[in-house]
């Protein structure tokens, strides 16, 4: 029995290492095919537009019906879609993949290395205080020579649920792309927990 015992504390920190490898390889996976995915979206609906508009956003660029909503935009001041954060979507054509990477090299090397899957956590925080951030500016931001900038006063566009402003009525939220980037950051948080965690006859 004491052998027994003794070979399943040997055998735990491998088996921890391993778990831990196997959490980051799938974490980066899933990270590779967010990048791919939209993120969030929102869905504009307009008298003109009673079936709505939408359009998406993902880590390198904005896809939908971004000229339609850019010229019901253009009436109350609003920001092309097209200038929102701009920096971070040419950032993201390097960074997101590079973020990949590092979370496959954390997966291979072990270790002290599973540290350089860290920035796969910060990614999805960074993403809502980024856009949270992106929201409050554009709509406190509007135009003032715009033809119905007397008619809408500065507002926050809703990051989740319903919202608007007049008579434009919004639904945002966030899209798969995200949510996968999500799973990654947790399975990212499991390893580097399973590897500060005591082996078997440790503790």
């Amino acid at each position: 029995m004491s052998h027994i015992s003794g070979v399943q504390s040997a055998q735990s920190p491998l088996a921890l290492r391993a778990s831990g490898s196997r959490a980051l390889l799938i974490a980066a996976v899933l990270l590779a095919v967010s990048l791919v995915l939209p993120w969030w979206h929102m869905t504009m609906y307009a008298p003109q537009y009673p079936a709505g508009l939408s359009a998406s956003a993902g880590v390198f660029s904005i896809h939908g019906d971004v000229t339609e909503i850019n010229e019901l935009n253009h009436y109350i001041g609003f920001m092309p879609l097209e200038h929102v954060a701009p920096i971070e979507r040419r950032a993201g054509i390097v960074l997101g993949p590079l973020i990949v990477l590092l979370a496959l090299a954390a997966a291979f090397l072990g270790g002290p290395w599973r540290l350089l899957a860290t920035p796969a956590v910060v990614l999805p925080v960074f993403t809502v205080a980024d856009l949270a951030g992106w929201l409050w500016y554009a709509g406190n931001h509007l135009d003032p020579h715009a033809a119905l900038s007397t008619s809408v006063a500065p507002w926050t566009p809703h990051m989740l649920g319903p919202g608007g402003v007049g008579q434009f009525h919004t639904f945002a939220m966030f899209d798969p792309g995200f949510a996968l980037a999500v799973a990654a950051a947790v399975l990212v948080v499991s390893a580097l927990r399973r590897r500060h965690r005591p082996a078997v006859g440790q503790r």
